[in-house]
């Protein structure tokens, strides 16, 4: 399968929110199962964990067809014992991000967006992250994204320490340029299923 990307005349965030989403949706199950596994592959071929002591992973949403960092967060626990994961929960009097280290799938429940999230756990220090795995919808060559809108991880992204590694993750090929506002935080890098993005 070939995926193109498509250049779109200037259109609002929340008209690429509606035309990502639905290609995501549009993918069978066959093209999702193999996309997630391209993007595993180019994680590990691609991202250093060396010096990475704590790494926040975003749950998936599978009804939204959210690539599935389960494969990623499963060879982690195994072979990088060095590597503490973190997860996020939404805490909705704050309209902000929690984050726990991440224990086991007893430590999980699932909340009305149908996302997996932790119910309890040890929270996790924004500044003590050294890398975060951002969710998107798409993004662009420069390090801009569009998510779902919330403006949950611009708000998280902002407490990390300044060198912190923020990593988009997405089955398709970046824009040129997208829309964006001042307080959007920019990614220092993206994967997509064929190629590693490092944006400076």
């Amino acid at each position: 399968m070939i995926l193109v990307s498509t250049c779109f005349p200037i259109m609002t965030k929340q008209e690429l929110r509606k035309i990502y989403l639905a290609k995501r949706l549009a993918l069978s199950e066959a093209e999702y199962s193999q996309l997630n596994f391209q993007l595993y592959q180019n994680f590990f071929s691609n991202v250093d964990l060396s010096f990475i002591k704590v790494l926040h992973i975003f749950l998936p949403i599978i009804s939204k067809k959210e690539p599935d960092t389960w494969l990623i967060l499963d060879r982690i626990r195994r072979e990088y014992p060095h590597v503490r994961i973190s997860i996020p929960r939404v805490d909705n009097q704050k309209n902000e991000l929690e984050n726990f280290y991440f224990e086991g799938l007893h430590q999980l429940k699932t909340n009305e967006w149908g996302i997996q999230e932790p119910k309890q756990g040890i929270p996790t220090e924004p500044e003590k992250i050294d890398m975060v795995l951002v969710p998107l919808l798409t993004f662009d060559k420069q390090g801009h994204r569009i998510g779902y809108g919330k403006g949950y991880y611009d708000r998280f992204l902002k407490m990390c320490k300044p060198g912190t590694q923020k990593i988009g993750i997405s089955f398709f090929d970046p824009e040129e340029k997208l829309p964006s506002e001042e307080y959007d935080v920019k990614l220092n890098a993206a994967i997509t299923p064929a190629q590693f993005y490092s944006i400076n």
